[in-house]
Protein backbone atom coordinates (compact mmCIF):
# COMPACT_ATOMS: atom_id res chain seq x y z
CA UNK A 1 0.00 0.00 0.00
CA UNK A 2 1.41 3.20 -0.73
CA UNK A 3 1.83 5.68 2.06
CA UNK A 4 1.11 9.53 1.80
CA UNK A 5 3.69 11.54 0.36
CA UNK A 6 4.83 13.56 3.57
CA UNK A 7 6.89 16.68 3.98
CA UNK A 8 8.38 18.74 6.89
CA UNK A 9 11.53 21.31 7.46
CA UNK A 10 14.58 19.17 8.58
CA UNK A 11 16.55 22.11 9.73
CA UNK A 12 15.87 24.09 12.79
CA UNK A 13 12.78 26.88 12.95
CA UNK A 14 14.18 30.23 12.27
CA UNK A 15 16.53 32.67 10.39
CA UNK A 16 19.26 31.01 8.37
CA UNK A 17 21.45 30.46 5.86
CA UNK A 18 20.11 27.43 4.46
CA UNK A 19 16.96 25.79 5.37
CA UNK A 20 16.50 22.02 4.15
CA UNK A 21 12.59 20.46 3.43
CA UNK A 22 12.39 16.76 2.78
CA UNK A 23 9.87 15.24 1.29
CA UNK A 24 9.00 11.46 0.91
CA UNK A 25 6.71 9.04 -0.11
CA UNK A 26 5.22 7.32 -3.80
CA UNK A 27 4.64 10.71 -5.46
CA UNK A 28 7.75 12.98 -4.01
CA UNK A 29 9.47 12.68 -7.45
CA UNK A 30 5.91 13.56 -9.14
CA UNK A 31 4.91 16.09 -7.13
CA UNK A 32 8.16 18.44 -7.07
CA UNK A 33 8.77 17.46 -10.47
CA UNK A 34 6.03 19.36 -10.94
CA UNK A 35 7.24 23.45 -9.67
CA UNK A 36 10.54 22.84 -10.05
CA UNK A 37 12.19 24.27 -13.13
CA UNK A 38 15.32 22.51 -14.00
CA UNK A 39 16.21 18.73 -13.99
CA UNK A 40 13.58 16.26 -15.08
CA UNK A 41 14.22 14.87 -11.55
CA UNK A 42 12.40 11.45 -12.89
CA UNK A 43 14.82 10.65 -15.40
CA UNK A 44 17.85 11.68 -13.17
CA UNK A 45 19.98 9.36 -10.92
CA UNK A 46 19.50 8.97 -7.61
CA UNK A 47 22.10 10.30 -5.18
CA UNK A 48 22.42 13.62 -7.35
CA UNK A 49 21.62 17.67 -6.52
CA UNK A 50 20.30 19.62 -9.55
CA UNK A 51 20.25 23.51 -8.98
CA UNK A 52 17.24 24.84 -10.05
CA UNK A 53 14.18 27.27 -9.43
CA UNK A 54 10.55 26.43 -7.52
CA UNK A 55 7.72 28.35 -8.94
CA UNK A 56 4.10 28.93 -8.17
CA UNK A 57 2.86 29.11 -11.52
CA UNK A 58 5.35 31.77 -13.08
CA UNK A 59 6.58 33.29 -9.75
CA UNK A 60 10.26 32.21 -8.50
CA UNK A 61 9.80 31.59 -4.79
CA UNK A 62 13.19 30.51 -5.08
CA UNK A 63 16.92 29.31 -6.38
CA UNK A 64 17.27 25.82 -4.59
CA UNK A 65 18.94 22.82 -4.51
CA UNK A 66 17.67 19.20 -5.15
CA UNK A 67 19.34 15.99 -3.42
CA UNK A 68 17.35 13.04 -5.21
CA UNK A 69 17.14 9.82 -3.30
CA UNK A 70 15.60 7.24 -5.04
CA UNK A 71 13.91 4.15 -3.35
CA UNK A 72 14.57 1.89 -1.43
CA UNK A 73 18.06 3.26 -1.57
CA UNK A 74 17.28 6.29 1.03
CA UNK A 75 16.62 6.93 4.82
CA UNK A 76 12.78 6.25 4.30
CA UNK A 77 13.35 3.25 1.45
CA UNK A 78 10.90 5.17 -0.58
CA UNK A 79 11.68 8.44 -2.90
CA UNK A 80 13.20 11.20 -0.96
CA UNK A 81 14.29 15.07 -1.99
CA UNK A 82 15.65 17.46 0.25
CA UNK A 83 15.20 21.25 -0.59
CA UNK A 84 18.21 22.97 0.23
CA UNK A 85 16.60 26.39 -0.18
CA UNK A 86 17.43 29.67 1.26
CA UNK A 87 16.63 30.22 5.59
CA UNK A 88 14.50 32.59 5.10
CA UNK A 89 11.29 31.65 7.52
CA UNK A 90 8.84 33.50 4.39
CA UNK A 91 10.25 31.26 2.03
CA UNK A 92 10.59 28.32 4.15
CA UNK A 93 6.19 28.63 4.82
CA UNK A 94 5.72 29.34 1.25
CA UNK A 95 7.58 26.11 -0.38
CA UNK A 96 5.95 23.70 2.34
CA UNK A 97 2.52 25.50 1.50
CA UNK A 98 3.67 25.01 -2.19
CA UNK A 99 3.88 21.15 -1.59
CA UNK A 100 1.10 20.91 0.68
CA UNK A 101 -1.01 22.49 -2.10
CA UNK A 102 0.11 20.04 -4.37
CA UNK A 103 -0.78 16.47 -2.28
CA UNK A 104 1.62 16.00 0.21
CA UNK A 105 0.37 16.13 3.89
CA UNK A 106 2.49 17.55 6.91
CA UNK A 107 4.92 14.91 8.33
CA UNK A 108 3.79 13.86 12.11
CA UNK A 109 6.68 13.74 14.35
CA UNK A 110 9.49 11.24 13.58
CA UNK A 111 7.85 10.20 10.53
CA UNK A 112 10.27 9.69 8.64
CA UNK A 113 11.99 7.66 10.88
CA UNK A 114 9.22 5.40 11.74
CA UNK A 115 8.74 4.85 7.48
CA UNK A 116 12.67 3.62 7.96
CA UNK A 117 11.90 1.44 10.63
CA UNK A 118 8.78 -0.20 9.19
CA UNK A 119 9.98 -0.41 5.63
CA UNK A 120 13.07 -2.53 7.11
CA UNK A 121 15.77 0.33 7.18
CA UNK A 122 16.36 -0.91 10.92
CA UNK A 123 15.08 -1.97 13.78
CA UNK A 124 13.54 -0.14 16.34
CA UNK A 125 16.44 0.01 18.94
CA UNK A 126 18.34 1.56 16.09
CA UNK A 127 15.70 3.93 15.54
CA UNK A 128 15.35 5.15 18.66
CA UNK A 129 19.43 5.83 18.42
CA UNK A 130 18.80 8.71 15.90
CA UNK A 131 17.09 10.46 18.54
CA UNK A 132 19.90 10.11 20.76
CA UNK A 133 22.19 11.18 18.42
CA UNK A 134 20.36 14.14 17.77
CA UNK A 135 20.32 14.85 21.11
CA UNK A 136 23.62 13.95 22.29
CA UNK A 137 25.68 17.23 23.84
CA UNK A 138 28.89 15.56 24.62
CA UNK A 139 31.18 12.86 23.33
CA UNK A 140 29.92 10.03 25.38
CA UNK A 141 26.32 10.52 24.63
CA UNK A 142 27.40 10.64 21.04
CA UNK A 143 29.11 7.55 21.45
CA UNK A 144 26.70 5.37 23.05
CA UNK A 145 24.15 6.23 20.22
CA UNK A 146 26.42 5.69 17.29
CA UNK A 147 26.81 2.28 18.64
CA UNK A 148 23.19 1.63 19.01
CA UNK A 149 22.83 3.26 15.88
CA UNK A 150 25.00 1.00 14.02
CA UNK A 151 23.41 -2.10 15.55
CA UNK A 152 25.15 -3.21 19.15
CA UNK A 153 22.55 -3.68 21.18
CA UNK A 154 20.60 -5.25 17.91
CA UNK A 155 22.78 -8.02 17.55
CA UNK A 156 23.48 -8.76 21.11
CA UNK A 157 19.65 -9.08 21.20
CA UNK A 158 19.27 -11.25 18.24
CA UNK A 159 22.19 -13.27 19.50
CA UNK A 160 20.19 -14.35 22.59
CA UNK A 161 16.52 -14.81 20.52
CA UNK A 162 18.64 -17.32 17.76
CA UNK A 163 19.65 -19.35 20.90
CA UNK A 164 16.32 -19.11 23.05
CA UNK A 165 14.23 -19.67 20.00
CA UNK A 166 16.35 -23.10 19.23
CA UNK A 167 14.90 -24.69 22.67
CA UNK A 168 11.97 -22.87 22.07
CA UNK A 169 10.89 -25.27 19.12
CA UNK A 170 12.24 -27.80 20.45
CA UNK A 171 9.68 -27.35 23.32
CA UNK A 172 7.09 -26.63 21.22
CA UNK A 173 7.88 -30.15 19.00
CA UNK A 174 7.51 -32.05 22.41
CA UNK A 175 3.89 -30.98 22.88
CA UNK A 176 3.24 -32.36 19.06
CA UNK A 177 4.36 -35.81 20.31
CA UNK A 178 2.92 -35.62 24.29
CA UNK A 179 1.98 -39.38 24.17
CA UNK A 180 5.52 -40.91 23.24
CA UNK A 181 6.95 -39.37 26.11
CA UNK A 182 10.19 -37.98 23.29
CA UNK A 183 12.24 -35.75 24.65
CA UNK A 184 13.71 -33.39 22.14
CA UNK A 185 15.53 -30.50 23.93
CA UNK A 186 17.89 -31.83 27.22
CA UNK A 187 16.22 -30.29 30.03
CA UNK A 188 20.35 -29.84 31.39
CA UNK A 189 20.94 -28.07 28.23
CA UNK A 190 18.35 -25.81 28.39
CA UNK A 191 19.08 -24.69 32.48
CA UNK A 192 22.84 -24.01 30.68
CA UNK A 193 21.63 -21.87 28.31
CA UNK A 194 19.47 -19.67 30.48
CA UNK A 195 22.15 -19.53 33.00
CA UNK A 196 24.28 -17.81 30.03
CA UNK A 197 21.56 -15.93 28.52
CA UNK A 198 21.01 -14.59 32.13
CA UNK A 199 24.41 -13.76 32.75
CA UNK A 200 24.31 -11.80 29.53
CA UNK A 201 21.14 -10.21 30.17
CA UNK A 202 22.45 -8.86 33.71
CA UNK A 203 25.40 -7.47 31.99
CA UNK A 204 23.53 -5.53 29.94
CA UNK A 205 21.00 -4.52 32.59
CA UNK A 206 24.12 -3.57 34.78
CA UNK A 207 25.20 -1.27 32.23
CA UNK A 208 22.21 1.06 32.65
CA UNK A 209 23.65 3.05 35.44
CA UNK A 210 26.46 3.96 33.37
CA UNK A 211 24.72 4.19 30.11
CA UNK A 212 21.52 6.19 31.80
CA UNK A 213 24.47 8.56 33.85
CA UNK A 214 26.03 8.88 30.18
CA UNK A 215 22.64 9.97 28.57
CA UNK A 216 21.60 12.35 31.42
CA UNK A 217 24.26 13.43 33.14
CA UNK A 218 26.44 11.54 35.82
CA UNK A 219 24.54 12.46 39.64
CA UNK A 220 27.71 14.35 41.21
CA UNK A 221 26.52 16.32 44.32
CA UNK A 222 28.49 19.10 45.93
CA UNK A 223 28.40 18.92 49.57
CA UNK A 224 30.06 20.33 52.89
CA UNK A 225 29.39 22.40 55.73
CA UNK A 226 27.51 25.65 55.62
CA UNK A 227 29.78 28.61 54.13
CA UNK A 228 32.62 25.60 52.61
CA UNK A 229 31.91 27.20 49.31
CA UNK A 230 29.62 24.78 47.37
CA UNK A 231 27.50 27.67 45.67
CA UNK A 232 30.38 29.80 44.68
CA UNK A 233 32.09 26.33 43.38
CA UNK A 234 29.23 25.83 41.45
CA UNK A 235 28.31 29.15 40.16
CA UNK A 236 32.70 28.93 39.35
CA UNK A 237 32.04 25.60 36.79
CA UNK A 238 28.94 27.13 35.37
CA UNK A 239 31.00 30.64 35.24
CA UNK A 240 27.34 31.97 35.89
CA UNK A 241 25.78 33.36 39.39
CA UNK A 242 23.50 30.21 39.38
CA UNK A 243 23.35 29.80 43.19
CA UNK A 244 23.05 32.67 46.11
CA UNK A 245 26.28 33.02 47.47
CA UNK A 246 26.47 34.59 51.35
CA UNK A 247 28.63 34.43 54.52
CA UNK A 248 25.05 33.90 56.39
CA UNK A 249 25.42 30.22 57.08
CA UNK A 250 22.48 28.23 55.97
CA UNK A 251 21.97 30.16 52.78
CA UNK A 252 21.36 27.61 50.96
CA UNK A 253 17.87 25.61 51.24
CA UNK A 254 17.09 23.46 48.33
CA UNK A 255 19.06 21.89 46.02
CA UNK A 256 20.21 23.41 42.67
CA UNK A 257 21.06 21.51 39.57
CA UNK A 258 22.74 22.02 36.40
CA UNK A 259 24.55 20.14 33.54
CA UNK A 260 28.57 20.70 33.21
CA UNK A 261 30.45 18.99 29.95
CA UNK A 262 33.54 18.03 31.44
CA UNK A 263 36.15 16.69 28.64
CA UNK A 264 32.97 15.15 26.71
CA UNK A 265 30.98 13.13 29.76
CA UNK A 266 27.77 15.35 31.30
CA UNK A 267 28.32 15.53 34.74
CA UNK A 268 24.57 16.75 36.57
CA UNK A 269 26.30 18.75 39.14
CA UNK A 270 23.94 19.66 42.38
CA UNK A 271 24.66 21.91 44.73
CA UNK A 272 23.07 20.90 48.58
CA UNK A 273 22.16 22.84 51.65
CA UNK A 274 25.34 22.98 54.22
CA UNK A 275 25.05 19.71 56.56
CA UNK A 276 24.39 21.00 60.09
CA UNK A 277 22.06 20.62 63.11
CA UNK A 278 19.45 23.55 63.16
CA UNK A 279 16.56 24.64 64.47
CA UNK A 280 15.19 26.13 61.31
CA UNK A 281 12.49 23.48 60.11
CA UNK A 282 12.95 25.00 56.08
CA UNK A 283 16.99 24.92 56.82
CA UNK A 284 16.32 21.67 57.97
CA UNK A 285 14.32 19.73 55.32
CA UNK A 286 17.18 20.94 52.86
CA UNK A 287 19.55 19.69 54.95
CA UNK A 288 17.78 16.09 54.99
CA UNK A 289 17.76 16.55 51.53
CA UNK A 290 21.15 17.01 51.41
CA UNK A 291 21.78 13.57 53.10
CA UNK A 292 19.39 12.14 50.47
CA UNK A 293 20.92 13.23 47.64
CA UNK A 294 24.28 12.05 48.69
CA UNK A 295 23.21 8.81 48.90
CA UNK A 296 21.65 8.82 45.65
CA UNK A 297 25.08 10.43 43.64
CA UNK A 298 27.42 8.65 41.81
CA UNK A 299 29.88 11.34 42.60
CA UNK A 300 29.93 13.41 45.64
CA UNK A 301 32.20 17.07 45.63
CA UNK A 302 33.04 17.14 49.46
CA UNK A 303 34.35 20.73 50.53
CA UNK A 304 36.36 20.98 53.80
CA UNK A 305 36.51 25.16 54.61
CA UNK A 306 40.31 25.55 55.69
CA UNK A 307 39.45 28.56 57.54
CA UNK A 308 36.49 27.57 59.72
CA UNK A 309 36.84 23.46 60.12
CA UNK A 310 38.76 22.20 62.87
CA UNK A 311 40.80 18.84 62.61
CA UNK A 312 37.96 17.09 64.35
CA UNK A 313 35.33 18.50 62.56
CA UNK A 314 37.41 17.35 59.17
CA UNK A 315 38.01 13.64 60.49
CA UNK A 316 34.04 13.24 61.42
CA UNK A 317 33.09 14.62 57.81
CA UNK A 318 35.97 12.13 55.78
CA UNK A 319 34.29 9.32 58.67
CA UNK A 320 30.65 9.92 57.06
CA UNK A 321 31.94 10.49 53.39
CA UNK A 322 33.80 6.46 53.71
CA UNK A 323 30.58 5.14 55.50
CA UNK A 324 28.76 6.32 52.18
CA UNK A 325 30.53 3.86 50.05
CA UNK A 326 30.17 6.24 47.44
CA UNK A 327 33.06 7.70 44.83
CA UNK A 328 34.04 10.80 46.33
CA UNK A 329 36.33 13.76 45.76
CA UNK A 330 37.62 15.36 49.00
CA UNK A 331 38.74 18.93 48.40
CA UNK A 332 40.36 21.35 50.61
CA UNK A 333 38.61 24.85 49.39
CA UNK A 334 39.61 28.52 50.16
CA UNK A 335 43.30 27.73 49.14
CA UNK A 336 44.21 31.60 49.44
CA UNK A 337 43.85 32.14 53.41
CA UNK A 338 43.86 28.16 54.26
CA UNK A 339 45.54 26.84 57.96
CA UNK A 340 48.87 25.64 57.70
CA UNK A 341 47.73 22.59 60.00
CA UNK A 342 44.19 22.28 58.26
CA UNK A 343 45.88 22.05 54.86
CA UNK A 344 48.44 19.68 56.03
CA UNK A 345 45.99 17.00 57.36
CA UNK A 346 44.08 17.22 54.11
CA UNK A 347 47.08 16.40 51.63
CA UNK A 348 47.89 13.29 54.47
CA UNK A 349 43.97 12.27 53.04
CA UNK A 350 44.57 13.12 49.59
CA UNK A 351 42.46 15.84 49.04
CA UNK A 352 42.93 18.67 46.06
CA UNK A 353 43.61 22.16 46.93
CA UNK A 354 41.12 24.75 45.53
CA UNK A 355 39.81 28.48 45.80
CA UNK A 356 36.20 28.59 44.07
CA UNK A 357 36.25 32.59 45.09
CA UNK A 358 39.64 32.69 43.20
CA UNK A 359 38.61 29.71 40.25
CA UNK A 360 42.01 28.40 41.41
CA UNK A 361 42.96 24.82 40.14
CA UNK A 362 39.50 23.98 38.76
CA UNK A 363 40.83 22.52 35.91
CA UNK A 364 43.00 19.94 38.15
CA UNK A 365 39.19 19.40 39.44
CA UNK A 366 37.31 18.55 36.63
CA UNK A 367 41.14 16.43 35.68
CA UNK A 368 40.30 14.82 39.10
CA UNK A 369 36.41 13.66 38.81
CA UNK A 370 36.98 12.54 34.92
CA UNK A 371 39.54 9.93 36.44
CA UNK A 372 36.84 9.56 39.47
CA UNK A 373 34.21 7.98 36.58
CA UNK A 374 35.02 4.53 35.64
CA UNK A 375 34.16 4.17 31.77
CA UNK A 376 36.10 1.54 31.37
CA UNK A 377 33.24 -0.60 30.09
CA UNK A 378 32.64 2.33 27.78
CA UNK A 379 36.00 2.76 26.22
CA UNK A 380 36.52 -1.24 25.46
CA UNK A 381 33.29 -0.56 22.67
CA UNK A 382 30.88 -2.91 25.23
CA UNK A 383 27.42 -2.68 24.30
CA UNK A 384 25.90 0.51 26.66
CA UNK A 385 22.34 0.47 27.99
CA UNK A 386 20.79 4.04 27.89
CA UNK A 387 17.33 3.49 27.58
CA UNK A 388 14.79 3.18 30.10
CA UNK A 389 12.57 1.06 28.01
CA UNK A 390 14.99 -1.38 27.26
CA UNK A 391 16.30 -1.95 30.22
CA UNK A 392 12.79 -2.81 32.05
CA UNK A 393 12.69 -5.41 28.70
CA UNK A 394 15.92 -6.80 30.09
CA UNK A 395 14.47 -7.30 33.37
CA UNK A 396 11.21 -8.96 32.31
CA UNK A 397 13.21 -11.25 29.76
CA UNK A 398 15.04 -12.21 32.96
CA UNK A 399 12.18 -13.09 35.38
CA UNK A 400 10.73 -15.07 32.24
CA UNK A 401 13.80 -16.95 32.23
CA UNK A 402 13.77 -17.26 36.05
CA UNK A 403 10.34 -18.94 35.43
CA UNK A 404 11.61 -21.34 32.97
CA UNK A 405 14.59 -22.67 35.34
CA UNK A 406 11.93 -22.92 38.21
CA UNK A 407 9.58 -24.78 35.83
CA UNK A 408 12.04 -27.31 34.77
CA UNK A 409 13.40 -27.79 38.75
CA UNK A 410 9.62 -28.33 39.30
CA UNK A 411 9.11 -30.59 36.20
CA UNK A 412 6.05 -28.63 35.50
CA UNK A 413 4.23 -29.75 31.86
CA UNK A 414 5.49 -28.46 28.70
CA UNK A 415 2.85 -26.67 27.62
CA UNK A 416 3.43 -23.88 30.61
CA UNK A 417 7.56 -24.35 30.24
CA UNK A 418 7.15 -23.58 26.35
CA UNK A 419 4.69 -20.27 27.38
CA UNK A 420 7.25 -18.71 29.81
CA UNK A 421 10.13 -19.16 26.95
CA UNK A 422 7.32 -17.45 24.70
CA UNK A 423 7.25 -14.50 27.39
CA UNK A 424 11.37 -14.24 27.03
CA UNK A 425 10.84 -14.27 23.19
CA UNK A 426 8.31 -11.37 23.38
CA UNK A 427 10.17 -9.18 25.57
CA UNK A 428 13.26 -9.40 23.47
CA UNK A 429 11.12 -8.81 20.45
CA UNK A 430 10.35 -5.93 22.46
CA UNK A 431 13.43 -4.51 22.20
CA UNK A 432 14.48 -4.42 18.72
CA UNK A 433 10.60 -4.20 17.02
CA UNK A 434 9.66 -7.60 16.05
CA UNK A 435 6.66 -6.99 19.06
CA UNK A 436 5.38 -3.88 18.70
CA UNK A 437 1.93 -2.44 19.29
CA UNK A 438 0.79 0.94 17.88
CA UNK A 439 0.79 3.14 21.06
CA UNK A 440 4.48 1.76 21.72
CA UNK A 441 5.07 3.06 18.19
CA UNK A 442 3.40 6.11 18.96
CA UNK A 443 4.76 6.94 21.87
CA UNK A 444 8.77 6.94 20.92
CA UNK A 445 8.03 8.46 17.34
CA UNK A 446 5.75 10.96 19.21
CA UNK A 447 9.63 12.45 20.77
CA UNK A 448 11.57 13.06 17.65
CA UNK A 449 11.69 16.05 15.76
CA UNK A 450 8.75 16.93 13.32
CA UNK A 451 11.57 16.42 10.12
CA UNK A 452 13.59 13.39 11.32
Amino acid sequence: MELDTIVALATPAGVGAIGVIRVSGGKTIELVNGIFKGKDLASAKSHTIHLGTIRDEDVIVDEVLISLFKGPNSYTKEDVIEISCHGSPYIIQQLIKLILSKGARLAHPGEFTQRAFANGRFDLAQAEAVADLIASENESMHRAAMNQMRGGLSQEIKNLREELVHFASMIELELDFSEEDVEFASREDLKKLIYSLKGLITRLTESFTLGNAIKNGIPTVIAGKPNAGKSTLLNALLNEEKAIVSDIPGTTRDVIEDVINVEGIAFRFTDTAGIRTTEDKVEAIGVERTYAKMKEASVIIYLIDMIHDTLDDIQQQIAYLRDLDIPYLLIGNKLDQAKAEIQQQLAADGALFISASQKQNLEDLKAKLKELVSLDDFKTGNTIVTNMRHYESLQQTNDALDRVLNGIDQQITNDFLAMDIRHALHHLGEITGEITTDDLLDNIFSKFCIGK
